[in-house]
């Protein structure tokens, strides 16, 4: 088998990479992914949708990613369940609201509509908070939550219309490199010649990377998720509501609510079995925020993996060497929404073209010339 290129990782940044190359008109494009499509840490993603960041780089990214998701039943067909209900950040110290007002001062200068709010506002959009020591809140209209696996199923579908071919089942097993040339990708149903290879495999990137002696310093997290049963009374237009200090947040899923919080206990690794060990402390942020949480009945939940880098921020570029290699990963808790935007810097930086927005700070070499690049706003 030959391809033009071939896309490692079939989640929402593989997907949406292949979809714009072939939209293109990049002939021979390839997906491998080893699973079912969205299977890895997209369909265990929150579903957050925003431009709410601190980092210029991100804002645009999370910005141009909404307008696209804003498009996407139009262009693709495919419904991707979008609520563009907000994202409602609780700050409780004054640290964070200066961090926050300074975000939003940014935010507002790259025309992102998000504004400070006083906690009484805040309850108004979230009713189910308390403002017990709430000092003010950050929110943007345009942010919202919805559906990864149908975003990846629309990209996919999209991206076969234009003659790209999915594989899925396929785990890529070496790469093959003559000196700095990559000359083909060797698979569980065999090879594919072909001389670029994009590293979109999250998680897993930095195995990918080793294959073709390109260090991608991702680092696998779990992180969990509850489901509730039906919340009586739920604003239909209830916002993704963050409790920042403690990370707590919660956004309607169905008639109940999808809650998470980061566990500072868990250590790097790719289980994603569940435990209950993060309960209690779930609990104590809920009692602290959200006391009436604490009534309902859990129903289900899953647990997913973050592709975390030491500054907790994405790496996006086209390695030194080997030639044409490129990557999108390690984005910590923000990889599927900004997917789209990722999906046309990835194409421009494929085609020679100049992207809509400059990536280069998000190369991977920015560890070793210690050119860090935080991102304040994670969850």
């Amino acid at each position: 088998m030959k391809a033009e290129v071939v896309v490692i990782g079939g989640g929402v940044m593989g997907a949406s990479i292949a979809c714009h190359l072939a939209r293109a008109g990049v002939r021979d494009v390839v997906l491998v992914e080893r699973d079912e499509l969205a299977a890895g840490s997209t369909s265990k993603a929150a579903g957050g949708v925003r431009a709410q960041f601190s980092d210029e780089l991100n804002i645009r990214l999370g910005a141009r990613s909404l307008e696209a998701f804003d498009r996407f039943e139009a262009e693709t067909g495919q419904d991707i369940g979008l609520h563009k209900v907000g994202y409602l950040f609780l700050l409780s110290t004054p640290e964070e609201v200066a961090s926050f007002e300074a975000g939003v001062r940014l935010q507002n200068s790259l025309g992102v509509p998000s504004r400070m709010l006083d906690p009484d506002e805040a309850r108004r959009l979230s009713p189910l908070i308390v403002t017990d020591g709430l000092l003010a809140a950050a929110y943007s209209p345009d942010d919202g939550h919805c559906t990864p696996e149908s975003v990846v199923h629309g990209y996919a579908a999209t991206a076969r219309r234009y003659g790209a071919t999915v594989l899925r089942h396929t785990e890529v097993t070496g790469i093959d490199l003559h000196g700095d040339t990559i000359t083909g990708v060797r698979t569980t149903k065999g090879r594919i010649a072909t001389g670029t290879v994009i590293c979109a495999a999250g998680a897993w990137s930095r195995a990918v990377g080793a294959m073709a002696d390109v260090e991608l310093p991702v680092e696998p997290l779990r992180r969990q998720i509850a489901v509730t049963e039906p919340v009586p009374d739920l604003p239909p237009d209830l916002p993704m509501t963050i409790d920042f200090t403690t990370s707590l947040y919660f956004h309607t899923e169905g008639p109940g609510l999808l809650v998470g919080m980061s566990d500072p206990d868990e250590r790097p690794g790719f289980d994603t079995g569940t435990h209950d060990r993060w309960i209690p402390r779930l609990y104590e942020a809920m009692e602290r925020r959200a006391p009436s949480l604490l009534d309902l009945r859990r129903t289900g939940g899953w647990a997913g993996l973050y592709e975390l880098t030491p500054d907790h921020n994405a790496l996006i570029g086209e390695a030194a060497s080997p030639s044409r290699f490129l990557y999108a990963t390690g984005f910590s808790g923000h990889g599927f929404l900004q997917g789209p935007a990722v999906g046309e810097v990835v194409r421009d930086l494929y085609l020679g073209r100049v992207p809509f927005v400059d990536v280069s700070p998000l190369s991977a070499d920015r560890f070793a010339a210690d050119a860090l690049r935080p991102e304040a706003n994670r969850v």
